[in-house]
């Protein structure tokens, strides 16, 4: 506070007015001015006003000239900072500057500082770190038929036109002691096939393995996308259903019906009208899953893709565990063909029953069985079963240790399928069993 200041020696006359004082006055009379203030250094002559300007004293005794009008009470104003020293607040221009005597500047404060700038421009990136984080360009794809066109965003070769090879031509997963393949084929240019693969652990700690696989309906719009959604709807409810104590059958039928709701979702998307064609019907595709335990089997299905049972022992008989939902098996069970003649008519694989929005009614078929040996579950779509009919047939083409090579057996059934033309779309899943405890896998 002002009253603790050092008190100054009495004044002969006003610092500010030069108006006589009286011995103890602390303020002016005249003008008000506080003499508690400790005066400036005698050899500080220049005084700063208001708008910046530098005035000189007359000389070095002499007082500084009083303003025109008496200004009430206030502190003294500090010193203007020098680089604003020479310019007018009101118009920002440079003011005349009077001859100024030397400055001796106040302990701890300097005058000599060079002006400061408003704002400060970032410096410029080094160029060599910025090429260095730059993401590097992928490098354009070369046609795999002709070995120097570009492949185009639509996925053919700009050079000689030809289809490369998607994402889903080839497929293999082995999550553990069970495996899938699927292939384009031969005669297809795309992949319509998809499955599902996972494990789980049953509320009692044994293990469940599980096989979803799915054959697009090629006559419908996007079979690709129908194949996919079921298989991932159907193997997710699974997964999902057995660790809770579900009953695998009863888990088996609910997945189907999963699937069958994913399926005709995409019936009301905006792709399936930008892909539909009048000879197109709504997405569809068949399905056939395996779930096995320590103990069961069971197997579900709607449509033609079929699952085998194949027994290590071959001299036990294999077993087809699915019936076909087409024309051919109707004839069959009606009993007016015999399964030679119907399979040799074109109408054989007319499907009855498939997944999909336009589908007549969904009538999953579930079956249970406990097989009393171990051996193999194979799962797979007609591009397979075409050529290995009949379950000897198939039990003849399963390798001999595909219980602990599945992918192994899996990749030789699709590569059965290629040699034997490859006129559709081959997926197969190799399921062991009984199930092996868990941490067990393919040797």
């Amino acid at each position: 506070m002002m009253s603790q200041m050092p008190r100054q020696a009495a004044l002969p006359t006003c610092p500010s007015c030069a108006e006589p004082l009286d011995a103890g006055d602390r303020f002016c009379g005249a003008c008000g001015y506080d003499l508690s203030v400790v005066p400036p250094h005698p050899e500080d002559h220049p005084t700063l006003t208001m708008n910046g300007a530098a005035h000189a004293a007359a000389s070095d005794s002499a007082p500084p000239v009083p303003p025109a009008v008496p200004a009430p009470p206030a502190p003294p104003v500090a010193p203007v900072p020098p680089e604003t020293a020479g310019w007018s607040t009101a118009a920002r221009a440079p003011a005349q500057a009077a001859p100024a005597a030397p400055v001796v500047p106040a302990p701890g404060v300097r005058f000599d500082r060079p002006a400061e700038p408003e704002e400060y421009s970032l410096q410029a990136p080094d160029p060599r770190v910025a090429a260095d984080s730059a993401p590097a360009p992928e490098p354009a794809k070369v046609c795999v038929a002709c070995r120097a066109g570009r492949v185009d965003d639509d996925g053919y070769c700009e050079n000689c036109g030809h289809a490369q090879p998607r994402e889903r031509d080839h497929m293999e997963a082995e999550p553990g002691p069970l495996a899938a393949v699927s292939d384009r084929g031969l005669r297809h240019h795309r992949n319509e096939d998809a499955f599902g693969l996972g494990t789980a652990v049953l509320p009692d700690g044994s293990p469940a393995l599980v096989a979803i696989v799915c054959d697009g309906v090629s006559s419908a719009t996007r079979p690709d996308d129908a194949s996919l959604a079921a298989s991932r709807a159907a193997s997710e409810s699974l997964l999902a259903a057995l660790p809770q104590g579900t009953h695998p059958q009863a888990a088996m039928h609910e997945a189907i019906v999963a699937a069958s709701h994913a399926v005709n979702a995409l019936a009301g998307e905006p792709a399936t009208a930008r892909e539909h064609a009048p000879h197109q019907n709504a997405p569809a595709c068949t399905l056939v899953g395996a779930i096995v335990t320590a103990g069961l089997l069971v197997v579900g299905w709607v449509g033609d893709s079929r699952a085998y049972w194949v027994p290590a022992d071959r001299g036990a008989p294999a077993a087809r565990l699915t019936e076909d939902d087409s024309w051919a098996a109707q004839m069959v069970a009606a009993g007016l063909m015999n399964e030679a003649e119907a399979y040799a008519d074109e109408r054989a694989h007319a499907i009855t029953g498939w997944l999909g929005a336009d589908a007549y009614e969904l009538e999953p078929h579930t079956a249970s069985f406990k097989p009393d040996r171990p051996g193999v579950v194979v799962v797979c779509t007609d591009g397979l079963w075409n050529y290995a009919e009949a379950a000897e047939e198939m039990a003849e083409v399963v390798p001999l240790d595909a219980a602990v090579r599945p992918l192994h057996c899996a990749r030789v059934l699709v590569g059965h399928a290629l040699d034997g033309g490859g006129h559709d779309n081959v997926t197969v899943a190799v399921v062991p069993f009984p199930a092996p405890p868990q941490g067990a896998g393919s040797a």
